[in-house]
């Protein structure tokens, strides 16, 4: 659901930038108050394995779309509210910049569409209220899927919302709806099961991470083991498994090519022309694989390559880097912010 440039208008997108803006500073002087300088280093490994896990995208079947986790939802409940969206902001910004996912001007949609409503609608106003304070197991499975297909709606109408009214005559409202909410509630079902599996998970490992009333004891105990398993998981996801994504489109590109048949949305104004050459010169890897060079006056000739890098050997290269350029883009954030050294909370010499 990362938007490009090509569906906004400079004034849409240039209200989200602040929409999305004031939001990140907000969150920040929540974060510097409250944060628990121990929670620092879990924000950037779940920020490495969210960044891995929206590579690997999951085909929906009969339809010839695709989706990935969002994520807004599994951190909101597992970070709170504020640290959950500066977490997806950091995510958000490496793939726009260095992989081209997403443009630089609809960053700000991006931020607020896939941040904003799971971390500051859905979870305060949705999900604490239907799970309670002591939530048996099939209550915390059903409302978690519930939340994340409740926030896999409110994403995608404000995706139609800032099209709409960024004139984008070629995606009526109407029928740009109709496609966009339907297959983005069989993604947030998928979203649901994933989210609901990680956090029964965490639950069992670590509860003090979801109780309140464990705060008291937050001090007393490691997070060395979370940490490893999802830096783990986030080096598998990003290096392994992402390379077996499905190369169906998502379901915005699904949805525009149903409506256009098939053809891409240009964008058309000096400024998306001027965002798009400086997003050209800072990606690292376009799409998540390795620059692709060819020569403007010749046509490439098939040949055959004897020593040439396996086929997804960008894709693995660029899941890893990627990583690991959020954990530290993440953990270094949240160090300035407390302004504290988490070397002496954890004994580090």
């Amino acid at each position: 659901m990362h938007m490009a440039d090509a569906l906004l208008s400079p004034a849409v997108g240039g209200t989200m930038w602040a929409a999305s803006a004031g939001t990140i500073a907000y969150c920040s002087a929540k974060v510097k108050r409250d944060l628990d300088d121990r929670k620092v280093p879990l924000m950037g490994v779940l920020g490495a394995f969210l960044f891995a896990a929206q590579m690997i995208n999951f085909s929906i079947p009969g339809t010839g779309s695709s989706g990935h986790l969002g994520g807004g939802l599994l951190l909101a409940i597992l970070l709170g509210p504020h640290a959950a969206f500066l977490t997806i902001a950091s995510v958000l910004l490496v793939q726009a910049l260095f992989f081209a996912d997403g443009g630089l001007l609809a960053l700000g949609c991006n931020i607020f569409n896939m941040g904003f409503f799971p971390a500051f609608v859905v979870y305060p106003l949705v999900y604490r209220n239907l799970m309670g304070t002591r939530p048996s197991r099939s209550r915390e499975t059903w409302v978690t899927v519930f939340c994340a297909m409740i926030g896999l709606q409110l994403g995608p109408l404000a995706v139609v919302l800032e099209t709409v009214a960024s004139g984008i005559a070629e995606l009526p409202f109407e029928t740009f709806l109709l496609l966009m909410l339907p297959i983005h509630l069989a993604i947030g079902l998928v979203e649901g099961v994933v989210t609901s599996a990680i956090v029964s998970f965490v639950r069992k490992a670590r509860p003090e991470l979801l109780e309140p009333a464990a705060a008291a004891s937050f001090a007393t105990w490691s997070l060395r083991r979370v940490l490893v398993g999802f830096l783990l998981l986030a080096v598998a996801t990003g290096g392994v498994v992402s390379a077996f994504a499905s190369k169906d489109p998502d379901g915005l590109e699904w949805a525009i090519a149903r409506i256009t048949g098939g053809s891409e949305l240009q964008p058309r104004g000096p400024l998306h022309q001027t965002l798009a050459r400086l997003q050209g010169k800072v990606v690292l890897f376009p799409d998540y694989d390795f620059p692709k060079s060819a020569s403007k006056t010749e046509p490439a000739a098939p040949a055959k390559v004897e020593h040439s890098l396996p086929v997804h050997s960008g894709t693995s290269l660029a899941g890893m880097v990627g990583s690991l350029v959020v954990l530290l883009l993440v953990v270094l954030s949240g160090l300035i912010l407390k302004k504290r050294n988490l070397r002496k909370v954890y004994g580090i010499h």
